[in-house]
């Protein structure tokens, strides 16, 4: 067993080091469903910027993951083997009839047919009517009003850009002022998509329709009917103000190459925003930050949602420093240290104010938007590293979570107490992600972190964090992962955070969950969770339950059960033995289902580098605790 195990961590080992840029960091695709693709081909429509070679490929690739009849009727799911999305297949039908697609051909009927059978393009969602009014596929009377002159409230206002999370608020500032002025598409091949519409657009009378979530959705409908009625009648000078601060909003946290909130959406209406102000500087700007998400290969071609060097990095570099890999440690952590925000006081000092930036961003830059589970992590992985020259940005590191932690002890992803939950309940948010509440997975990673360090003067945060925690764990023992599928992710890290914390292995609170990750293990002896974890059925029906099982997972549930002071269980050496079964020849897995959430029951996300590094980082540390008297996991993560 031993060499076995040692030549399979030796081949990940190699295989993740192979990976490592020549400045030591990674970067792995992040693969999302069809609706960036699309969205981005009607971009270049919207511009008349048409690359007729890249839209041929990603023609292919928008085909090649349409959904079947048996689990999506012939539609676009929002993730693999997912079920049919109707606003996903809108825009994804569009976007294929856009680039020369016959709506006769098969898989255009089998779409149109799967859409017509949902309700028509006519029952989409917010961003996709947005998408249709731009393109006069609908008129604007389908969107919800959004007021440019909200970016005016004072702060007593129920409603401000600074009560909605940071990734809304810089979507919402440009597509409000393409609200305002209602521009519409180039559309040089003046594609329309009226076949996808059960009633003709022009005699919709209810875009804005329930079942309302809650007793304030009537109520927002009537104050949206009410603000359509007097929009036409807002003072001229007002949102002449409201227009040019958003402007100088946009122009401020631009990013570079990086793009406006380093996040597609942002980018995207930021570019359409500049064309139509005619603006070239700010208009190349931003459309350089779009092309730069585009993935090319010799037969097909997608775009990303954005880019995630600093968490693939961190991430990578845990499993490299579990696995011995010092030298190639040593880069991933230097790579990061420049990458650290010292400077730059961003959105989120809103609610902390007089704490001293010192995060990290999810993506190469982007300094208004630091995230605190990239900082949590990259910092814990600079403190495992032992070097004094890290010491300064640790410290900083440490000020700035420690600021962050909310008033209910727990830690959100970008903001501090963004967690307004009526505003989710307006007719713009039927995704029902306005905002940036805490959560289990940041919270629990921000405890491993300052239980790591070992600061006795922080212990009161921490135990607020772990209160807070105890109060979260679900009826069946698990805790839910916002960040990553689900109940498995979730539950790994929070079982962390605990042993971090020095909560003991027999308290009921890591028993139970212990249990439940036990009884979910598979034949196979691996772990697989469905991203339909996130839907509406019973609660617990779907709780780390998949089809198969996937790398990824199992390194989360076998890294959790050792936390939970289980290294010498079965459940761990069955785990075990499946990763190693799994490994491919390369040394490396692989994954086809995805393994992580943007925004639950909404966008889902596939890390390409999720099965790269986990199994390795189990693996490495199952042989570490096995080698150890107490069988204790030493470190946060």
């Amino acid at each position: 067993m031993n060499a076995i195990l040692d030549n399979s961590i030796e081949l990940a080992r190699a295989s993740l080091t192979a990976e490592q840029r020549t400045d030591g960091h990674y970067c792995y695709e992040l693969e999302a469903d069809a609706t960036i693709p699309a969205e981005y081909v009607l971009l270049e429509h919207y511009l008349d910027r048409i690359d007729d070679a890249l839209e041929r490929k990603i023609g292919v690739y928008l085909r090649r993951i349409q959904g079947d009849y048996d689990t999506c009727q012939g539609g676009w799911p929002l993730f693999h083997g997912g079920k049919m999305d109707l606003s996903c297949s809108v825009k994804a039908y569009f976007a294929l009839k856009a680039l020369g697609d016959s709506p006769d051909a098969p898989h255009m009927v089998r779409a149109r047919e799967a859409i017509l059978a949902a309700g028509g393009a006519e029952r989409s969602n917010v961003f996709t009517r947005f998408q249709m009014a731009l393109f006069d596929a609908v008129p604007w009377d389908a969107c919800p009003v959004i007021p440019i002159e909200a970016v005016l409230m004072p702060d007593w206002f129920p409603f401000t850009m600074r009560k909605v999370s940071y990734w809304s608020r810089t979507v919402m500032m440009p597509l409000m002022f393409l609200a305002s002025r209602k521009p519409l598409a180039r559309n040089p091949r003046k594609i329309r998509i009226d076949e996808l519409f059960r009633t003709p657009p022009a005699q919709v009378k209810d875009w804005i329709k329930g079942p309302y979530k809650s007793a304030w959705g009537p109520a927002f409908k009537l104050l949206d009917d009410m603000l359509r009625a007097a929009e036409p009648f807002f003072p001229k000078n007002s949102r002449a103000k409201a227009e040019e601060k958003a402007r100088s909003w946009i122009i401020e946290r631009l990013n570079g190459e990086d793009g406006l909130g380093a996040i597609y959406p942002a980018m995207a209406n930021a570019t359409m925003m500049f064309d139509y102000l005619g603006d070239k500087t700010h208009f190349d700007i931003a459309w350089g930050s779009v092309r730069k998400l585009l993935v090319i290969r010799e037969d097909e071609a997608y775009c990303q949602p954005c880019l995630s060097p600093v968490w693939d990095t961190a991430l990578a570099g845990h499993a490299l420093a579990e696995a011995g890999a010092a030298q190639a440690v040593a880069g991933a952590c230097d790579w990061l240290i420049p990458r650290q925000e010292l400077n730059v006081v961003g959105d989120w000092a809103d609610n902390t104010p007089g704490t001293r930036p010192g995060g990290w961003a999810f993506q190469y830059n982007n300094a208004h938007y630091p995230d605190v589970d990239d900082t949590a992590v990259a910092a814990m992985l600079l403190h495992r590293a032992g070097d004094p020259k890290y010491a300064e940005a640790i410290s900083r590191a440490r000020e700035w979570i420690l600021g962050m932690q909310s008033t209910n002890g727990a830690w959100g992803a970008f903001d501090i107490n963004n967690d307004r939950q009526y505003l989710n309940h307006i007719p713009f948010a039927d995704h029902g992600a306005l905002l940036d509440p805490p959560t289990e997975d940041v919270s629990a990673r921000c405890i491993s972190f300052l239980a790591q360090l070992g600061h006795e003067e922080d212990k009161p945060a921490i135990e607020r964090g772990i209160q807070y925690l105890r109060e979260t764990q679900k009826p069946d023992g698990s805790w839910f992962g916002r960040w990553g599928t689900n109940y498995i992710y979730g539950t790994w890290s929070v079982l962390c955070a605990l042993n971090a914390a020095g909560v003991a292995h027999d308290d009921p609170m890591m028993v139970k969950a212990a249990s439940w990750l036990i009884s979910k293990q598979r034949a196979d002896g691996g772990w697989g969770e469905d991203n339909e974890s996130y839907g509406d059925a019973p609660a617990g029906e779907f709780h780390g339950v998949a089809a198969q099982s996937l790398p990824s997972q199992s390194a989360w549930a076998v890294l959790g059960l050792m936390a939970a002071g289980l290294a010498d269980h079965e459940a761990v050496r069955r785990g075990i033995e499946y990763l190693q079964a799994a490994q491919g020849e390369d040394g490396s897995w692989t994954e086809a289902p995805y393994n992580a959430v943007g925004f639950p029951r909404v966008f889902y996300l596939k890390y390409h580098g999720y099965p790269r590094f986990f199994p390795l980082l189990a693996l490495s540390r199952y042989k570490q605790v096995l080698a150890s008297n107490d069988r204790v996991v030493k470190y946060g993560f």
